[in-house]
């Protein structure tokens, strides 16, 4: 399998970056229309998800791992998650058979949830208990956050013989890494993707703490990677892909000098430079 083919979701970057969009226009909106087009993405959609949003103002826009939270002031907070090919359009041309909910807004702006693989996610919740949401229960701390810290990823890899790359993408490790930012946060920190989690030592757990934060925030500030079918709300693609030091590199030059190899574990690709990475 190869890069080309595949799955590249939108991680923790594109999210944020989705978010920010979306807090634009949604911010102290008041939701005069709000359209589920089908009854189920990955999972079904709740079935008073309507009933409950129309004529809510939204009061907060906010990110945990790589979900999307909407809340609103009748205590209710509309979860999203992209999966694979899912991203919101702005004031959208035309509504495509893709746009499986449409939120107008009280002035007039539309938004569309876009998802044409379906493999995202619509949940709502009450807002005083999302943070004990199924899928955010076990997990672990948010990787721009203070609670991800050296000593926290020496707590949670202690006695791990999984590779680090493996345990990274664990999300009851850190929350929201994936594939891309995994990869180039490890060649930053200059640790080999297949080195014993539980073995790596403080200091180097250190610098790898750094590296992620990094990674994430450069992708951040260039709106995200350009994925195959991801796109900002606004439309404009992301460009931290331009950045990228090793994934989806084979054979180029990695920043050290090196050369940028690839292996493949378990389905996905992993990008690595083995002459800085030990």
């Amino acid at each position: 399998m190869g890069i080309a083919t595949e799955c590249l979701m939108p991680e923790l970057p594109e999210v944020e970056t989705t978010v920010a969009g979306l807090r634009s226009v949604l911010d102290g909106a008041m939701l005069a229309r709000v359209e589920p087009r089908r009854a189920d993405l990955r999972f079904p959609i709740p079935v008073d998800l309507r009933q409950r949003l129309t004529g809510a103002t939204v009061t907060s826009l906010s990110r945990r791992a790589k979900y999307g939270l909407i809340g609103t002031d009748r205590g209710d907070t509309l979860i999203f998650h992209l999966g694979m090919s899912g991203r919101w359009r702005i004031d959208p041309a035309e509504i495509g058979a893709h746009d499986h909910l449409l939120i107008e807004t009280g002035t007039g702006r539309l938004l569309s949830l876009n998802d044409p693989r379906r493999f995202g996610s619509l949940d709502l919740v009450r807002s005083d208990a999302w943070a004990g949401y199924a899928p955010f229960i076990r997990m672990g701390p948010e990787p721009l956050g203070p609670d991800f810290t050296p000593a926290t990823l020496a707590r949670a890899l202690k006695g791990k013989a999984t590779s680090i790359k493996a345990a990274l993408l664990d999300q009851r490790v850190v929350a929201g890494l994936g594939n891309i930012y995994v990869c180039e946060a490890l060649n930053m920190a200059g640790i080999a993707p297949t080195r014993a989690a539980g073995k790596i030592t403080r200091p180097r757990l250190a610098l790898l703490v750094e590296s992620i934060r990094a990674v994430l925030s450069a992708a951040i500030v260039a709106g995200g990677s350009t994925l195959r079918d991801y796109a900002r709300p606004d439309g404009e693609l992301g460009y931290f892909s331009k950045q990228w030091r090793v994934y989806g590199r084979e054979g180029a030059t990695c920043p050290c000098g090196g050369v940028v190899e690839r292996r493949v574990d378990g389905g996905r690709s992993t990008f690595f430079c083995p002459k800085c990475q030990k």
